[in-house]
């Protein structure tokens, strides 16, 4: 097959711009959709005024506010560099990713594969676009990790080799497509969740790239969720669950712990794993 042409839908972190970039630099990117997050209805006005959900907004606002305000996740994926995309004149920003304008887009390049990172869940028709299918990155490992904050919850459950992101094929669920890698980053003495978090996310990025290389070559690749694990929630996340995580490393969670990267492949029979 010829070079194959990529739609990428991201978020606007550092972390999703690095992840963007590594694509565009070895792979024939055609397009590239920024999510802004600007998208209001009454209906999501009214949730979150509701007590219970303004309360939990803020308090995760305020605490990734005092974890992100050094700008520590730029200067791990970008160093001294100010993050930005290589390919600003491929950019197009929507309210949301399932705005009709993403499926006219797509409906017009005609992408072979859409790869996502970092937006909301996506929906409807989208689902449908992209001739080989819609990849994504998720930051956990699925099927046992699903849904939010998945390294922290490795963590918390005491399962530190359980820690990467997963690489699959986007399906109506959430994080339950078909397999493509799961990929595990070096856990050392002296990490925390959001080291151990980037540096998965950065070790992913090469695998990504590498994906749509093997989708290229018409590779089989994709095998079937052994099941569907555990699906976490934003709101499962309390101050009370944050204390004991940190009581926990401080205790000596990580202790003497080196683990080494690990990337498994997933092939259309589920015991056909490679694994380096």
């Amino acid at each position: 097959m010829a070079e194959l042409s990529i739609m990428v839908l991201c978020g606007r972190a550092p972390r999703h711009l690095y992840v963007a970039n590594r694509l565009c630099s070895t792979a024939r990117v055609v397009a590239i959709v920024q999510e802004a997050g600007s998208h209001w209805t009454y209906k999501k006005i009214l949730k979150l005024l509701r007590p219970d959900n303004l309360w939990r907004k803020v308090w995760r606002w305020l605490r990734d506010r005092k974890r992100y305000a050094d700008g520590g996740e730029g200067k791990f994926f970008f160093g001294g560099a100010e993050p930005q995309l290589d390919r600003p004149e491929l950019i197009t920003e929507v309210p949301h990713i399932n705005h009709p304008s993403v499926i006219e887009l797509a409906d017009r390049l005609r992408p072979d594969v859409i790869a996502v990172f970092g937006t909301s869940l996506i929906k409807g028709a989208l689902l449908k676009r992209g001739s080989l299918g819609i990849v994504n990155l998720h930051g956990g490992l699925s099927p046992e990790y699903r849904g939010a904050d998945c390294t922290f919850w490795a963590l918390y459950n005491g399962e530190p080799e359980k820690i990467g992101c997963t690489l699959h094929f986007i399906d109506s669920g959430i994080d339950t497509g078909k397999l493509l890698a799961h990929i595990c980053p070096e856990v050392h003495e002296g990490d925390n969740e959001l080291t151990l978090f980037w540096r998965a996310v950065r070790d992913s990025a090469e695998v990504y790239a590498e994906v749509i290389g093997r989708l290229a070559r018409n590779e089989a690749l994709g095998a079937p969720q052994s099941g569907k694990g555990k699906l976490y929630q934003v709101k499962d996340r309390g101050w009370h669950h944050e204390q004991h995580l940190a009581q926990g490393l401080h205790n000596g969670l990580l202790k003497d712990i080196h683990l080494k990267k690990r990337v498994i492949w997933f092939t259309p029979t589920s015991s056909e794993k490679e694994q380096r």
